[in-house]
């Protein structure tokens, strides 16, 4: 029953111009990462969200960490339903779709052969990683308008059999998934498909809100995320991340949470716990706080709680 405790990205530009993170000579992304993984066991890669990797990138990401660490990678923004822009596409890519002028294009937009091209690219960058067993879970953030309809479900189906061979976790962003009528039959969708659920803290009483629903849906691994409790900027409109999970938890919050990770982590093998509150050191500071209130119970709870250098710092 293993604890595993870290942030979304290590390289956000509010953490890095915050100054409070990294020591003045971490000056590089190799020096920053090095120094992040020193802290943590734990990262979610972000930028992979936004454009596929290259093989490369992920050889140096495993190059630059402890033997022991461990990366969750975000699925490509494209396959969970995002509108993505075409420049973010490898170039061969963008003259196959003739150079699409379309300012967005969705996965609905692209032809078969491009979309299974891109799958297995992806695939493709995340080989340097599993190689070194360094690859935790591969992350599928749907966004509100994948609903708890027919549509829907087919959709999440398709991307988790895509990545066959892989631990994956699924997130959803809209209330319909987790309504009490559908609780148990969404669970019991992700159990069938061999998808972790995603465990979710956030701000409530929004369409695109989720409970917190300490479930696990394969006995491997549980993954908790945590965006913080801004409701002011949860819903907005044109904020940025930063802006949207502007939240440092208390103290009597996370302990709070601690109960609810404790019990998770008594079903699983692996708890993966990823704070997502991406303003400035938040989430940071928050991880080790994290860290020490479950390290102090971990005896009681028969946790194994892997603390790198976060709990003496």
């Amino acid at each position: 029953m293993t604890v595993l405790i870290g942030t979304a990205s290590w390289a956000d530009k509010t953490l890095i111009d915050s100054g409070r993170f990294y020591p003045p000579e971490a000056r590089t992304a190799e020096a920053r990462l090095r120094f992040y993984s020193s802290q943590f066991p734990l990262v979610e890669v972000d930028s992979s969200y936004y454009a596929v990797p290259s093989a490369t990138t992920a050889r140096l990401w495993a190059e630059r960490t402890p033997d022991d660490f461990v990366f969750n990678v975000k699925a490509f923004r494209m396959f969970t339903g995002h509108p993505t822009q075409p420049r973010v596409l490898d170039r061969d890519l963008r003259a196959a779709l003739g150079e699409p002028d379309a300012r967005r294009l969705y996965y609905r937009d692209l032809p078969t052969e491009i979309r299974d091209e891109l799958w297995r690219r992806f695939v493709a960058a995340l080989v340097p990683l599993a190689k070194v067993h360094k690859l935790g879970m591969v992350h599928f953030q749907f966004p509100p308008w994948i609903t708890n309809r027919r549509e829907g479900r087919e959709h999440v189906a398709h991307c988790i059999e895509q990545m066959s061979g892989h631990v994956t976790s699924v997130e959803f962003r809209h209330e319909s998934w987790f309504a009490e009528r559908s609780r148990e039959k969404t669970l019991a969708m992700l159990l069938e498909l061999g998808a972790v659920h995603t465990v979710v803290d956030g701000p409530q009483g929004f369409a695109n809100s989720v409970p917190f629903i300490a479930a696990i849906t394969r006995p491997d691994h549980a993954l908790v995320r945590l965006h913080g409790r801004n409701a002011g900027t949860y819903a907005a409109e044109g904020t940025t991340a930063a802006e949207r999970f502007d939240y440092l938890y208390d103290e009597a919050e996370l302990s709070g949470l601690a109960d609810g990770i404790a019990e998770l982590a008594r079903q699983a093998a692996f708890t993966h716990v990823v704070f997502n509150n991406c303003n400035e050191d938040q989430g940071q500071r928050n991880a080790r706080q994290l860290t020490r209130l479950l390290a102090r119970r971990r005896d009681a709870d028969a946790l194994d709680v892997v603390t790198g250098a976060a709990v003496s710092d």
